[in-house]
């Protein structure tokens, strides 16, 4: 299997992809991870990426798009890959598109983990944080047994700067204006496969292998 995977912050699109490659047993390709690799490595796309990073400039799309290759052609890919974090626009679909007929690989989905706005910000709101030990809660999901208070080392338990609603909103306003050309792009490709996220994790789940056998 030959796959993408996407999702808003907070759809659980990390939980699911860290699932799926050990269920379908295909390699999953963060390009995060991918671009650390690289650089460490020292190899030519690693290299050009490394420069424009230092100049504080983002990476060029070609330069990410011959990183994705790179990766591509290792011996762990044959097997089949769960490209995560990438594309993340129209231009560099296209560009992915172009270099995966190259390639001569066809891709079998594109997976969007789907979950209404006002859920999103319930769960990317809710998080709470120790001051002291840096203990995790959620409010709805994770609650503390004392409102405020770490269950462990009974600190102060506070919001982050970037978990407040505005933040939150903001994020999800770049990720929908970003996103929304993708899926007219893949959905045009017949390859886009919309997933209901606001479920059980293991429907969830559930749910993307019986598409991905249809």
């Amino acid at each position: 299997m030959k796959l993408i995977i996407m999702g808003p912050p907070g759809a659980g699109k990390g939980t699911q992809a860290e699932r799926l490659v050990k269920e379908l047993n295909i390699t999953h390709i963060s390009t995060g991870d991918m671009f650390r690799a690289a650089i460490k490595e020292g190899t030519e796309m690693g290299k050009k990426a490394k420069e424009y990073m230092d100049k504080g400039q983002l990476v060029p799309d070609e330069v990410v798009v011959g990183m994705v290759k790179d990766r591509l052609l290792q011996p762990d890919c044959e097997k089949g890959f769960l490209l995560d974090g990438f594309p993340r626009t129209a231009a560099q679909a296209d560009a992915l598109s172009k270099t995966l007929n190259e390639m001569g690989i066809e891709l079998d989905g594109v997976i969007n983990i789907e979950v209404p706005r006002e859920k999103l910000m319930a769960r990317l709101t809710g998080r709470r944080v120790c001051k002291s030990c840096g203990g995790s809660y959620h409010v709805i999901f994770n609650a503390p047994k004392r409102s405020g208070i770490c269950d462990s080392c009974s600190g102060e338990l506070y919001q982050r700067s970037d978990d407040n609603e505005e933040t939150v909103s903001n994020r999800l306003d770049v990720y929908e204006a970003q996103t929304q050309p993708l899926i007219e792009y893949y959905s045009e490709l017949g390859v886009f496969l919309n997933i209901n996220g606001d479920q059980n994790i293991d429907i969830v789940l559930k749910d993307v292998l019986e598409v991905l056998k249809q």
